[in-house]
């Protein structure tokens, strides 16, 4: 299937991503990627070339890199959406059918690289990564150089493995280093083109599972465990450690290592190590939400600067619908100022907009998503601003993304202010807050519903970050999750209680098989 010529190399590029909660509330549709939601819309062709520069995307640095190289890039499709439910069996069907088609219509080629998650259940399929690749080496056959980039939080797995020669994963949450891992996936993927040697595999995964909330490569043990990983790395061997996406009912939920080349299996030996060997250190305090916001107001009594505090259980990023009203319920108890965002209700910001700057319109605000323990907000608010949503990121984690939230408002309850918006993306920019006119600089606490990735562009404003558990579909503890299909002997969280199904939940079969 290669161009086999003295020309330029051939290497068609692509992406399919979303990180799949099996316990939350929405699934995503095929119209959830056309549009994109926070992410920015699907795109084919020439037009992803335009959409990625400048983005911290690891489709972005292996455009960059391949241009760099010389290479003739040939751009397919690319699309993105908020984490969720499972992805629709329609949804996968279509956008895998049209990625492959695109690939197969561009062949000869010398390579190719791909943008995915690592972490997508759909409908029909527990991997759906696996079966895209799967089938594109239907497509392609087995000798052609395929890599890909995936998420630190991928729940790696053995058909992942064997279908590509290279998966190269981020390396930092918040993941300020996805371009970075396109370039890397570029460098890997030179390597191969025009040859037929391809590295040895190590593959393993890890015995328990951990708390997106304690991953932070800002912070031990992640921090020391991706140092290790980077004085084990030397010429001809690569590597990748997953922390996994912990909300995902399937045998290969987890973390896992991954090593390329001479040694590889020497060298996952010696990271896997490290990582049960740090398995007690995956924890931190979580506060409940009176109480942490009692603690940050202690804090900010003497402090100059804001004290955030993350509403992790409801993390957009990590498939909440970002709506849930029990922080917010918390602040307007306490009284204090604050600011609160993103809460993603529609009808709600519909209905801001219909009422103008300076209303005051009675809502039934939030927790359309049902959650146990969460009910709407029913209380009269004052409309303080209106925007289209849309907005240039500037942070570190979404530099470059024209983001759009859709009809958006400023609401204030008291001295709180909400950021309320009609598309999920997780408060992980500074300009989510400004673009409605709350400055995150002068406000004494932030409620922020995101987990980590936050951190990229608050920490540096931060007086300190607290962690509360106000109700929410994303357990802070992976172990309160209803697992029925996870592999015997898993611990569900760090230290914690052991998986063993039952008869009536047992692991059914790969419904991977036969697609």
């Amino acid at each position: 299937m290669s161009s086999a010529s003295s020309t330029a190399p051939r290497i068609a590029v692509g992406g399919f991503l979303h990180e799949t909660n099996t316990f939350g509330p929405s699934k995503a549709t095929y119209e959830d990627f056309a549009s994109g939601g926070g992410s920015g819309r699907m795109v084919e062709g020439e037009a992803i070339l335009g959409r990625a520069r400048g983005m911290n995307a690891a489709i972005a640095g292996a455009i960059e890199a391949g241009e760099a190289r010389g290479w003739d890039m040939i751009p397919t499709l690319w699309c993105a959406t908020s984490p969720s439910a499972h992805v629709t069996e329609d949804a996968f069907e279509r956008i895998t059918g049209r990625m492959l088609e695109l690939i197969e219509a561009a062949l000869p080629l010398d390579g190719i690289f791909l943008d995915l998650h690592g972490a997508m259940v759909t409908e029909h399929l527990d991997d759906g990564e696996g079966e895209l690749l799967r089938r594109l080496r239907e497509i392609v056959g087995p000798d052609m150089p395929v890599v890909v980039a995936l998420d630190l939080h991928a729940n790696v797995t053995p058909l992942m493995v064997s279908a590509a020669d290279v998966l190269e994963s981020y390396r930092t949450y918040p993941h300020v280093d996805m371009a970075e891992t396109g370039a890397r996936g570029a460098a890997a993927l030179a390597t191969m083109i025009g040859t037929a040697s391809r590295p040895g595999k190590a593959f393993l995964q890890a015995p328990f599972l951990t708390a997106i909330s304690w991953q932070c490569t800002d912070m031990e043990p992640a921090k020391g465990l991706y140092a290790l990983l980077g004085e084990l790395e030397r010429d001809q061997l690569t590597m990748s450690f997953n922390m996994g996406f912990p909300a995902a009912d399937f045998p290969d939920c987890g973390m896992s290592v991954l090593a390329y080349g001479a040694g590889a299996d020497t060298a996952a030996r010696a990271l896997m190590k490290a990582v049960e060997a740090a398995e007690s250190a995956f924890a931190g305090r979580v506060y409940t939400p009176e109480d942490g916001i009692a603690e940050a107001r202690r804090i900010a009594a003497s402090a100059s600067r804001p004290v955030i505090i993350a509403d992790t259980q409801d993390n957009p990023g990590a498939g909440a619908d970002s709506d849930t009203t029990g922080m917010l319920r918390a602040l307007i108890a306490e009284g204090g100022r604050a600011a609160i965002g993103n809460l993603y209700d529609p009808e709600s910001a519909l209905a801001a907009h219909a009422a103008g700057v300076g209303a005051t319109v009675r809502l039934s605000l939030g927790a359309k998503s049902a959650i146990p323990g969460d009910a709407p907000l029913e209380a009269e608010f004052v409309v303080e601003a209106l925007t289209d949503g849309s907005f240039l990121a500037k942070g570190p984690y979404y530099l470059g993304r024209m983001m759009n939230m859709g009809p958006s408002a400023c609401l204030r309850i008291g001295d709180v202010r909400i950021a309320l918006t009609s598309a999920k993306a997780q408060m992980a920019d500074r300009e989510m807050f400004r673009t409605l006119g709350i400055v995150p600089e002068e406000e004494p606490l932030l409620v922020v519903k995101s987990s980590v990735h936050f951190r990229a562009d608050f920490a540096p404003i931060a007086e300190e970050i607290l962690v509360c558990a106000a109700p929410g579909p994303m357990a802070v503890d992976p172990a309160l999750l209803p697992w029925t299909r996870l592999r015997p002997g898993l611990r569900m969280s760090p230290n914690g209680p052991v998986f063993q199904p039952s008869e009536q939940n047992s692991p059914k079969e790969t419904t991977n098989a036969g697609h």
